[in-house]
């Protein structure tokens, strides 16, 4: 049974949490602290009870070294600023002299390791290593979403090292919107799936099929879909090595009662990316030389009579280049439009919540759910289960 935050006496003990600070860092400053904020709950929570709090996390991909590109203390430089409180750091995640820090901590402290992927040890789940960090607590918490899919030691082999652990409030809340939500639809049901490859989105089609009244494929996916149609996309990105799986999800979709919704119009650029020679064509009047960037008037205009009528909304994927403010008009009216609605709205990916917040960050609130997940999150969209959680269950 998955145990939460609530159900623990935490008075005087030693909690040990996973979360995930893996954000993004610019001159040794925190350039987007959304995912620190979102630990901020469980972190006050366990505070208020009277805990002496550890917490751990892995930023970027260091491959094993010690590289101060990747330190976390500007994150625990940030964490301090959110929690109005100092913090302790310790520059190595299962030194003694670290351990000793946790061991000697006051109710109300918090103390950060250092990034756990300065050891490759981490990411190869490697049990000593994952003894070595179990020092640290009495209990365990996993509040870490955006690894929750992946077997390594600081949330797979440091389980089997406390008799207390479970999840914190963020995890719980993830649960609930895209696990219990997804169960328990109100419709009609819409999928937004956008983004750049098929690949990862496969097996969430295949379980919204017959689950969701609609799907609407957006982003450069929705190329591969027309151009498997028949249709010719220009200097589009196209994934010709997905043009059959595009086919076969569109065939079997025909005998469900999920409608699968394709762009009708799109905005772009002529001969090469950057190019600034804006173009606006139709569908099935694309230019050679163009490259669709985003969905046009015509396109919104066609989501969102659909967005209105649906109770349960899982967006997933931007519909253009939303990183360039040309090609941000889609993304942005979706936006306008879900909100509009008034209904249940859960946002997932990394992507997809940047361009939410980079249009408006008070907007973010609006969504009955954003997620901070998004390997995570897909997986959960397409009905598995996840490695980290499903251990905490059978624990």
């Amino acid at each position: 049974m998955l145990r939460k935050l609530k159900s623990f006496d935490l008075q005087s003990k030693r909690v040990l949490i996973r979360v995930d600070f893996n954000v993004p860092i610019d001159n040794d400053v925190v350039t987007d602290d959304y995912r620190i904020q979102k630990t901020i709950p469980t972190i006050k929570h366990c505070l208020d009870q009277g805990a002496k709090v550890i917490l751990m996390s892995h930023l970027g991909r260091p491959k094993g070294k010690i590289n101060p590109k990747f330190s976390l203390m500007p994150a625990g430089e940030k964490l301090a600023e959110l929690l109005e409180i100092p913090i302790k750091f310790s520059h190595d995640c299962v030194s003694d002299d670290a351990i000793d820090v946790s061991h000697n901590l006051q109710s109300g402290e918090v103390h950060l390791l250092e990034n756990l992927r300065f050891y490759n040890e981490e990411i190869e789940n490697n049990s000593e290593f994952a003894t070595k960090l179990s020092k640290h607590g009495e209990i365990y918490l996993n509040d870490a979403f955006g690894t929750a899919h992946r077997e390594h030691a600081s949330n797979i082999g440091i389980v089997h090292n406390f008799m207390h652990k479970g999840i914190g409030l963020l995890i719980e809340k993830e649960l609930e919107f895209l696990s219990d939500t997804l169960k328990d639809s109100l419709a009609p049901v819409l999928l937004i799936i956008g983004g750049a490859k098929i690949d990862t989105k496969i097996d969430v089609i295949y379980n919204f099929l017959n689950l969701a009244d609609n799907i609407i494929i957006g982003g450069a996916m929705a190329n591969t879909f027309l151009t498997a149609n028949g249709y010719n996309m220009g200097k589009s990105l196209v994934e010709t090595d997905k043009l059959e799986i595009a086919k076969k999800i569109l065939l079997d979709s025909s005998k469900t009662k999920t409608r699968i919704i394709l762009p009708i119009d799109f905005n772009g650029e002529l001969d090469e990316l950057g190019s600034g020679s804006l173009k606006y064509a139709n569908y099935d009047a694309i230019k050679k030389n163009m490259i669709c960037e985003d969905v046009g008037e015509l396109s919104v205009n066609l989501f969102s009579d659909i967005i209105g009528k649906s109770k349960t909304i899982f967006w997933n994927g931007t519909l253009g280049v939303a990183e360039n403010k040309d090609f941000t008009f889609g993304t942005e009216r979706i936006i306008d439009k879900i909100i509009e609605n008034e209904c249940v709205a859960i946002a997932g990916g990394g992507d997809t919540v940047t361009a939410i917040r980079n249009y408006d960050n008070e907007l973010i609130n609006k969504f009955s759910h954003c997620s901070t997940g998004g390997g995570a999150c897909l997986e959960l969209l397409s009905g598995k289960t996840l490695p980290a959680i499903e251990i905490l269950s059978k624990q």
